[in-house]
């Protein structure tokens, strides 16, 4: 059986206000730290722009497999962000996980 990708998404909103430097320092930051882990493809910073929802930014990237998934969440990069940087600076946060759902023909 052929392993699945992962599209791994968070969703979050800021200390910093909205279009702050402060908030364009944090998101510029994570895409450089975050993206210099083995394994991260298709990395992408969003803002968020429905009425539907009160987030403010999102993150979101690829990876190949469970096991890709699980080698950038141990990641010393990854921790370190989340330790120095994510717990300080944001402020609540959603994340989801998704694999694509083969077609049926």
């Amino acid at each position: 059986m052929k392993s699945q990708s992962i599209r791994h998404m968070v969703i979050f909103c800021l200390k910093h206000a909205e279009g702050s430097p402060a908030a364009e320092q944090f998101l510029e930051d994570g895409r450089a730290q975050l993206t210099s882990i083995p394994g991260v493809t298709r990395f992408e910073v969003l803002r968020q722009v429905s009425p539907k929802n009160d987030y403010d930014y999102g993150f979101s990237m690829d990876f190949a497999d469970a096991a890709a998934y699980e080698a950038y969440n141990a990641h010393p990069v990854h921790t370190a962000f989340v330790s120095e940087r994510w717990e300080k600076e944001v402020t609540r946060f959603l994340e989801i996980d998704f694999q694509t759902l083969p077609a049926r023909v």
